[in-house]
Formats: C-alpha cells, structure tokens, sequence
C-alpha cells in the first residue's frame, strides 16, 4: 500500500560518503550505495515501497499505515544518530539509526532497545537496486542474508531470524525492556567477499564521539547555537569525505511544485554551492574542509580553467548526463524522475565570484598558502575578464535564452574585488592596475544597464521588467553600501513583487501553465534561501527587528529534526524540493552569525567578506570587518 509522508517527515542519518531518509514510521525510503550519487537500492521515496524499503516498526505492519508513526523522536546530542520511540499498550521500544564513518563498507545500522513492558517488533526489508527498478537474488550464506542483483550486494545481520518472504528480508521478534536486537546492513561489490560483521554497541559509540569532537570545534556561540550546529552537521552530512566535494542535496527530484515536473537532481557538487556552504563552515570555526575543497577544486578544474563547469561529480567528474527513470511515478506522482543534471553544460558567471570569494576568506582565516591554487585563482580570473560581458544561464539555470543577469554580473565584480584585496595583501602576484579598472568597469555597467531609476530597484537582468531575489546580495557582497537608496529600493521592491503574503520570498516570477522567464513551465514554493537573504538585507538596512521576526519564522519552518528542504509552500504549509537542502542551511547559518555581529558592528561596515569570516575562535585572532568597506559609485 502507497502511503504520502510529508518531506519534513523524514530524518537523516548517513557517513559522510552517503546517506539514509528515515521516515517517522519506522522506514528508510531514500539509500543510495555506496555513494551520493550511486544508484539508490531503497527509492521508496520517489514511488512506493515496492521500489525499495526497510521499515522496522511494532506489529502489525504488513504494508504501510499513514496514521502509524514514532511517539517521538531526536538526534542524540549533537549527532547524526537518530533516536525514535515508539509506544504501544503492550510497552515502549527505542530505535537507533545511524551510519558509522566508514572506513570499508557502508553500513546501516539499526538498534531496537526494549524500554517497558515487551513489545512484538517487525523487520521488513525491499531491497530493490537500480532505483526500485531491479528484483535481487535473495539468499543465505553461512547464516547471513544476503541480496545480489549485477555488481551489488546488500548483506543484512542479526540475532534473530530472517526469512525471505515476497522479495523482501522478514524477521518477526519481540523485545522486552533492557533487551536490544541490532541489524546492520552492509553494501559491496557482489565479487567482493563477504563484510565484516560490526559490533553494533562498539560502533554506535565510536560514531557519537566523532560527532561529538567534530561539533566542538564550532566557533559559533550565539543565540541561535542549536539551530546553527544541527545546520553545520547537516553541511558535514552532505560532505563527500574522500574528496572533499560537497553534494548540494542527497536526493533527486523530489518536487518544487507537487505533481509538477521542476525536479531535478541535487547529488553533484556545484562550485556555488561548496563555496557558500564553505564560507559558512569557515565563519564557525572549521578549516579541514575548505583545504579538502580546495584539492578537490584543484583536481577537478585541472589544467584547463577555460573549460570550467559550473557543477561536477563529487570527486571530480565531468559527465553528468541527464536522463530519466520512467518506471518511478515521482514523489506524490511528480514526474519525471530525473538522474544526471544537463546544467552542468550550462554557462554562470556567478561561479567565479564564488569561488574566489571562498578562496578569499580560506585566506582570512587563516588556511596556508597554496601556490598551485594562486595559479588556478589568476587563470580564473584571466578568463573571466575575457567572458563577463557575455550573456549567461545565471545562478538559477534557466532553461531559455541566456541573458545579461545582474546576479551574474555583481559576483564578476566580487571576484575581482577580491582578487585585488588578496594581491593588496601579498597573498596574489597580480598587477593591479587593469583589474582596478576591470572592477569599475562592471561596476558601472550594472549601475547603468542592471537598475531601472523609475522604479528605484535592479531588476533580475539588463533591461527587463522581472526582479530577482539574487540582487538581495547586493549590500552582503560589498558591491554598494546597505544605506545606498539603490539598495534600501532593491530591497523594499523584491518584498514588495517577490514576497509571499507570510512574508518569504520566491526566487522570481513564474507563470504557471505558461512558459516563464526560466524557460519552463509550473511554478514553485518560496525559496528559503532568498528568504534568509531577505533576512540579511533587512538587517544591514537597518530593519534588524523585521528581519529577527522573519528569522524566527524561518526556524519555525524546520522539521522537528531540525531539517530543511529547499523550498516551502505557504499555502500547504509543507516544505517542498530536494532535502535536506545545503543552501538553505548555508542561508540559516550565515543570517545567525549576521544578526549577531550587527549587535556589535553598524550594519555599514559589514560585508559579506567579513560576515563569512571567523567572528572569534582558537584556530586564529577575530577578524575584523573595519577595513573590509563597501564599494561607492
């Protein structure tokens, strides 16, 4: 039977190489082995639990109840490590699920702990490899389960029986309080041996202590410190550990519109993306994963800066081809279901700055000096002078005609802007003179070809009537002053034209069964990250009070784990897009850390250079946002 949990109705465990949706009935929908972007062996998510499942819930469970959920549930501590209770009138059971920072198989691992009275639990797995799309080869080896279908094979572990019952794994059992009945599953290549079966207690306290040390490294003390850590772990969540890419979401195609077809396929590392969710990660207090980004970037990029994408593979891959699985109906029947992301071919200005912008604050913080990437970053920069008045696809990769798009233009001139202060600083052996001119002269291209005088706002590209949430940016990056009147328009116009009647914001319009300025057909949720952007603009333009207001609104949103998707209908009241989201947990960390250093700094001398950098921590001194001002036309 075909259940429809909500998006924010799942949790999230995983080993920083992939990750598992966990569902509040008991149920693991979403797997992909053994990476991100793997195959997923449980696509439950993106059709019906016949597409591959592992639910563990009290009896009776054959197929699913919407009404049938966990009592409550939690991470433990600052940890990936879910807990779930679940009480009936026969007693209570606590179920653990994680996965152990691996360092051989990936595993899954699944404790059921007796708390009262005795309760009769159920185990039913639905492995279905190639996205729900393959019936494996169930069997058992040497008192072990086993599911092989082509190159993979899922191993299921445990202490009580299994039987192989209509394609799936059963075990029926009961527990009594202080009892616990683990199950562990480990991926391999079919070839391969047999994996080594874990001790579940050793391996569920070797993962609480990673998290514990990794978490204590957050230099971020403010009030909003719950929220921003269980955003920070979310960011080291979605990290590729081998390589140090950073996938933006680890699902695909879960919806923008339910029943619509905007849906697209997150499980890359796009270069806007690492970078920002870097400039978050180095403003708390975290520098072993800018340097791993920045090898990855290196590898990725190679010898040949002209032929940068603006998205690879998380370790470095260039051919992302987009196709579609059409035996998946979609989440709640949003079709297609789409592998592989044809935007990677696409042309965004944007990225540059970006990326210069992160290599920059690497640089502020303290990250050492890396020859090789000085050479990459002057080659970056040698191109982009040559391409930026081009016409691009823009940060939110239209599917139409390219365009002049303001966004793309302000992020040309913060690379730039940054380049010179990292040559101003030693760090950049670079003749300043032509890029001082190359800054003014974007500069005042977007002044004069981006803003429209009579309606006293940018617009999202030269010359035409749509605004764009993007330009919100503009005051964070340094490009004009928060107090400029362009700016304090900019902002007042986007709330005015883009914001929802609860005051989030949409990214641009869309014109529902018309083709919009996107190329594309449908519409879509407010985006969370414009709306944290609002939340910054209000704030350096001095409506701190409004923009706290619209902050805590947006920390209402979360889900009970305290997990975001990318957008959020206001409507349905549900939120909406692939999760959780890496933007939008980038969006929540940046605006907490702003909204506490505008307590201590007048919002004019605060841009985002500085706002990204460390605020206070013991890798390195305070840094101070005095000498970073804005630019003046």
């Amino acid at each position: 039977m075909k259940r429809l949990p909500r998006i924010e109705q799942y949790g999230l465990i995983g080993d920083m190489q992939t990750s598992a949706h966990v569902c509040d009935d008991g149920s693991i929908d979403w797997l992909c082995l053994p990476r991100f972007d793997s195959s997923a062996v449980f696509a439950g998510l993106l059709g019906t639990q016949d597409h591959g499942s592992w639910q563990i819930a009290p009896q009776p469970s054959s197929g699913r109840s919407g009404s049938r959920k966990v009592a409550e549930r939690r991470y433990r501590g600052d940890s990936l490590v879910l807990e779930s209770v679940w009480r009936t009138q026969a007693g209570s059971v606590r179920v653990l699920d994680f996965m152990p920072p691996r360092d051989g198989a990936p595993q899954v691992v699944r404790m059921v702990e007796g708390l009262t009275g005795k309760v009769e639990m159920v185990s039913v797995m639905r492995p279905r490899p190639g996205y729900g799309s393959v019936s494996p080869w169930i069997h058992e080896v040497g008192g072990r389960m086993v599911a092989e279908a082509g190159a993979d094979a899922l191993w299921l572990d445990t202490c009580v029986p299994q039987v192989k019952k209509d394609g799936a794994v059963v075990s029926a059992f009961a527990v009594s309080a202080g009892q616990s009945v683990a199950f562990v599953l480990s991926w391999c290549p079919s070839h391969a041996g047999a994996p080594d079966v874990p001790v579940p207690e050793a391996t569920l306290a070797d993962t609480l202590a990673f998290w514990r040390d990794w978490t204590q490294e957050c230099s971020y003390d403010g009030p909003y410190r719950e929220a921003v850590v269980r955003s920070l772990i979310a960011l080291k969540a979605m990290t590729y550990a081998p390589s140090g890419g950073i996938a933006a979401a680890p699902t695909t195609s879960l919806p923008e519109e339910i029943g619509g077809h905007r849906n697209w396929d997150y499980r890359f590392t796009w270069l806007r993306d690492a970078s920002t969710t870097l400039a978050a990660l180095l403003g708390t207090g975290y520098r072993q994963e800018a340097q791993a980004w920045r090898r990855w970037l290196l590898r990725a990029v190679a010898g040949d800066p002209e032929k940068l994408q603006i998205m690879y593979g998380i370790t470095g891959e260039r051919d992302l081809r987009e196709r579609e699985l059409p035996w998946l109906p979609g989440y709640e029947g949003s079709a297609p279901v789409r592998v592989g992301n044809e935007a990677a071919d696409q042309l965004q200005l944007d990225v540059y700055g970006e990326v210069v912008e992160t290599l920059y604050l690497a640089h502020e913080s303290g990250v050492a000096h890396c020859a090789d990437t000085a050479v990459l970053h002057q080659r970056l920069i040698e191109h982009l002078s040559r391409r930026w008045r081009e016409p691009d696809e823009g940060i939110w990769e239209i599917r139409g005609a390219r365009r002049h798009f303001v966004h793309s233009k302000v992020m040309a001139w913060v690379a730039v802007d940054r380049t010179i202060r990292l040559a101003e600083a030693g760090a950049l052996d670079m003749d300043l003179e032509p890029l001082v001119e190359l800054r003014a002269a974007i500069h005042h291209e977007v002044c004069t070809e981006g803003f429209d005088p009579v309606r006293n706002t940018f617009t999202q590209s030269y010359g035409s009537p749509e605004l764009d949430a993007a330009t919100l940016l503009i005051p964070r990056t340094g490009f004009l002053p928060p107090d400029d009147p362009r700016v304090i328009g900019t902002v007042d116009a986007v709330r005015r034209e883009l914001s929802t009647p609860d005051g989030l914001v949409r990214r641009y319009p869309t014109l529902g069964d018309h083709t919009g300025v996107d190329g594309l057909k449908g519409d879509e949720g407010a985006f969370l990250l414009c709306s944290f952007w609002l939340v910054d603009a209000l704030a350096l333009t001095g409506r701190t009070e409004e923009a706290r207001d619209l902050f805590d609104r947006l920390l209402s949103l979360r889900n009970d784990l305290g997990l975001l998707a990318e957008e959020y209908n206001p409507v349905q009241q549900r939120q909406l897009g692939n999760f959780p989201q890496a933007f939008s947990h980038m969006g929540l960390i940046q605006s907490a850390r702003l909204l506490e250093q505008l307590s201590d700094q007048p919002a004019y001398l605060c841009d985002r250079a500085a706002l990204s950098a460390p605020r206070s921590t013991s890798r390195g001194a305070r840094q101070s946002p005095a000498s970073l001002t804005p630019q003046h036309a």
